[in-house]
């Protein structure tokens, strides 16, 4: 076969080979990111490493998926009575949500606090969607920050990359401050987004460490960590040891401070794992 280029197709291709090799020098030349942090366990990147790569983009499916018969419903679009503001007030009581019901979706409200899941857990499969706002602005960790922390401690970073360049280890779907994840599979600001996040728990014995935590994340359908094990909890910019904790604790979803425009969350779900050979 034989292709014939018009004027108008090369100036297309032309075009097009242009935008890209713009786009890639603006993310070499404007790398967010530090050089004074610690060097990572058995890494050779600091925190927030300015230098680490940033992972190739892969374009997910289009589907979403719904809880199977085993899971608890922790949001189905209709109510927050999975949910509670905080551990509990100065009598020990749970504080309502007062995050927002918007359109069979939680809406942030910035400043009011971490939203924490009334019951806690150890091993897990838990899904849960997410949406930025398509005219959000803002630049590097600004865009619509927020994180899923698994027993309060492991976050997995929610976060606009979409072409919004800031450190590897902190853009969505990022083991924040430790691992990158493998590719970059975000859909566009106002898109819905969806993680599937495979859980195993810390094990400690009489307070000592005897199994780190380890996460297996797909982000829209596409592998993004496979079963990686964790430093410890992770924060910014530094490396927290492991601490004695329970068996099980409660996930929250983060407020990462107010703004015009808060993200979304919906169609959240979560399965307790257990190992083989459970009795019927």
């Amino acid at each position: 076969m034989r292709f014939h280029f018009t004027p108008k197709t090369t100036l297309f291709a032309a075009g097009t080979l242009a935008a890209c090799v713009s786009w890639a020098f603006v993310a070499q030349q404007h790398r967010d990111g530090y050089k004074d942090t610690p060097i990572l366990p058995d890494q050779k990147w600091h925190v927030h490493d300015s230098d680490r790569p940033y992972p190739h983009e892969v374009t997910p499916a289009a589907t979403l998926s719904n809880p199977p018969s085993d899971a608890i419903v922790l949001f189905d679009g209709t109510d927050l009575s999975q949910w509670i503001q905080t551990d509990g007030d100065q009598n020990g009581n749970p504080v309502p949500p007062k995050w927002k019901l918007v359109n069979g979706t939680i809406e942030v409200a910035g400043g009011t606090g971490n939203l924490y899941t009334r019951d806690k857990f150890g091993d897990c499969q838990l899904h849960i969607e997410w949406q930025e706002p398509s005219d959000i602005s803002g630049s590097s960790q600004g865009r619509g920050n927020s994180g899923v922390f698994l027993q309060s401690r492991y976050e997995i970073q929610v976060l606009d990359s979409y072409r919004a360049p800031t450190y590897a280890d902190g853009q969505a779907a990022a083991i924040y401050g430790q691992w990158p994840p493998l590719v970059n599979p975000i859909r566009k600001p106002g898109e819905w987004q969806a993680y599937d996040i495979i859980f195993e728990a810390p094990v400690f014995s009489e307070d000592k460490l005897v199994k780190p935590a380890y996460v297996t994340v797909f982000f829209n359908g596409v592998l993004v960590h496979n079963h990686q094990k964790l430093n410890g909890p992770t924060n910014h910019r530094i490396i927290p040891p492991y601490e004695p904790q329970p068996a099980e604790d409660r996930i929250y979803l983060q407020d990462h401070g107010g703004g015009a425009h808060p993200l979304h969350f919906r169609n959240i779900w979560i399965r307790r794992l257990k190992g083989y050979d459970q009795p019927e």
